[in-house]
């Protein structure tokens, strides 16, 4: 235990997502022995984010205007909505330049264990975002694990009823991995998600 102002910066910087005690440790010390430049910059920069970041009114990406610029893009395919649970997801997949629709981000996925529900989540406007029948195709591209699984289980069969074409990520085996160190359940969705070779 430190006193004073270094303890509170070491609490505060525990607080974060991933950070623990000894992380928290190093960087408040890291901090205090950086050039004042620096870290006034670092705090600009958490001032600057606070006041001029919101969440798009369409998807709920992060946005500096009303909506993102991937919902402000004409260009982009309205017919398709791919459905992420968080902002970085959009990320990852932008950066594989392989989509060319439209987001909608949940701000979670459904986990009883964490108290989330469906009614926790941005569902309700993913079904007014579908109401108009300009949709045809939704991509479920929640995480694979327990709680995205769940989610897309419950998205899909929400979604049913609708006629809409409902995909869900193909997931399987990373490139440069070994067969021996995957797990079952990820080496069965490879054999269930196969495609045909053209040679």
């Amino acid at each position: 235990m430190y006193e004073g102002a270094v303890q509170d910066l070491i609490d505060e910087l525990g607080r974060l997502p991933g950070i623990g005690p000894k992380s928290a440790q190093r960087l408040a010390f890291h901090l205090l022995s950086a050039d004042p430049h620096d870290v006034r910059r670092l705090v600009d920069a958490i001032n600057e984010v606070k006041e001029k970041v919101r969440f798009c009114l369409v998807c709920g990406n992060v946005a500096e205007a009303e909506q993102c610029r991937i919902c402000r893009d004409p260009r982009r395919d309205q017919t398709v909505l791919c459905v992420v649970e968080e902002p970085k997801d959009v990320v990852a997949i932008e950066r594989t330049r392989e989509f060319r629709g439209r987001y909608h981000i949940l701000g979670g996925a459904i986990s009883p264990i964490e108290g989330i529900g469906p009614d926790d989540l941005r569902i309700r406007e993913l079904m007014q975002r579908l109401a108009d029948g300009e949709v045809n195709e939704l991509i479920l591209a929640t995480d694979p694990n327990l709680e995205g699984e769940a989610t897309a289980t419950y998205l899909a069969r929400l979604l049913k009823p609708m006629g809409l074409r409902v995909t869900r990520l193909a997931s399987g085996l990373p490139v440069g991995g070994d067969l021996e160190y995957a797990d079952e359940v990820t080496l069965g969705r490879a054999f269930e998600g196969r495609r045909l070779l053209d040679v």
